[in-house]
């Protein structure tokens, strides 16, 4: 029996028995998934519905893969740059095909749920019209403002008296 499955946006053929490497997969080694997200099973030459099929497997071992060099240059500027990266694998040992996925079993995630936006009380909230500025209505601030307008007129009186 074989069942071709997709994990980590690529797809492989798998039978019990087989180990497969795949992208990393949350869990320990030891632990066993099911992956249900089956596209094709079947037995020999002949094929089987798919609706439910789900394929057992257990963590053997989480991995890196082997490292990968990424060289930029840029000739005559005296640029480069090296780096490099490991991808995280988890290696699956497919344990059996066929097991009917039951509602809530399988390990896809859920959307998650979004909180409410909280709610305005309209009768706390001050409008614009009637707000006032904290220093208004102070004594320095009439201050202030009765000595800037007679300072104005003052100096453009100034100006416009001929010189003797």
């Amino acid at each position: 029996m074989f069942a071709i499955v997709r994990t980590g946006g690529k797809q492989y053929r798998v039978s019990p028995g087989d180990k497969i490497v795949v992208e990393k997969l949350d869990g320990n080694a030891g632990d066993s998934i099911t992956l249900g997200d089956v596209l094709l099973a079947g037995d020999g030459g002949d094929l089987k519905g798919t609706d439910g099929l789900t394929v057992a497997a257990e963590i053997v071992a989480q991995a890196k893969g082997e490292k990968v060099v990424i060289f930029k240059k840029r000739r005559r500027h005296n640029y480069r740059r090296k780096k490099g990266h490991r991808q995280q694998h988890t290696i699956l040992k497919i344990v059996s095909i066929g097991g009917e996925q039951q509602q809530g079993e399988s390990k896809k995630a859920s959307p998650k749920k979004t909180k409410a936006a909280p709610t305005v009380d309209e009768s706390n909230v001050a409008s614009s019209e009637g707000v006032v500025p904290a220093d208004a209505g102070t004594e320095a601030t009439t201050e202030a403002n009765t000595s800037t307008q007679n300072a104005a007129p003052a100096k453009a009186r100034a100006k416009k008296t001929p010189k003797a």
